[in-house]
């Protein structure tokens, strides 16, 4: 029987990329396109075309010299690296406004990550229905993880809370974390935690809209100076 070879590790940054090319193929594969070359799949990712074919070399795929990708196959490629071949039920702790926008969201079940559980600690929330899913409380977590096969928790909680979400979950089995808390979480080795912060996304667009408004202003300035001289 031959020995398969281990699977070649993939960079972090080629795989905060992979989602990104996945969603602009299903696109192209709804509109029935069949080939992609990896000018036009970086053109419409905005990378460059040199990043698009290494990051794709990692999964094996090297295109054809003038026909490009097969945009079906290269789909099939991508949703099998990143396990999305099956479903990763989610667990969500915290059903505030945003653990109910969350849960809410048809997107994660039509991605592969339909939402499992919905848990709180307040008892004016328990019991209540959101998108179908009841909420229950959160010393119910251990069995809908165990239950319900779970491995993703999300953390929807206010920021006094996202640590004691996070122990429950890891100690319930859970071992990746999407934490939506605006502070670090501790997690024992081996979890993976991924941040989503949208006021540092804000403050960061907040930089490019400065930057876009003293370029204005110095093309004003410019602009001002030069009538000044031909006058």
């Amino acid at each position: 029987m031959p020995v398969e070879r281990p699977r070649r590790r993939i960079p972090e940054a080629t795989v905060a990329r992979l989602p990104v090319y996945l969603r602009i193929l299903i696109e192209q594969a709804n509109e029935e396109v069949e080939s992609i070359s990896s000018d036009g799949l970086a053109e419409l990712a905005g990378v460059n075309a040199a990043k698009v074919r290494k990051d794709l070399s990692y999964l094996g795929s090297y295109g054809t010299r003038g026909v490009g990708y097969e945009v079906a196959f290269l789909v099939y490629q991508i949703r099998r690296e990143l396990g999305l071949t099956h479903d990763w039920p989610v667990v969500i702790v915290g059903a505030g406004n945003l653990g109910q926008a969350l849960a809410g969201y048809g997107g994660f079940g039509q991605r592969g990550f339909p939402v499992a559980g919905v848990v709180d600690i307040d008892p004016s929330k328990v019991g209540s229905v959101i998108a179908g899913v009841r909420v229950r409380h959160i010393d119910d977590l251990d069995q809908i993880v165990q239950t319900r096969h779970v491995n993703i928790g999300v953390v929807a909680t206010p920021p006094s809370a996202a640590q004691d979400a996070a122990d429950r979950l890891t100690r319930a089995g859970v071992t990746s974390i999407l934490n939506f808390a605006p502070v670090v979480l501790a997690v024992p080795n081996g979890i993976s935690v991924r941040k989503v912060d949208l006021a540092v996304e804000l403050q960061i667009l907040s930089y490019y809209e400065q930057r876009r408004m003293g370029v204005g202003l110095q093309a004003i300035g410019s602009s001002d100076s030069g009538r000044g001289a031909s006058a």
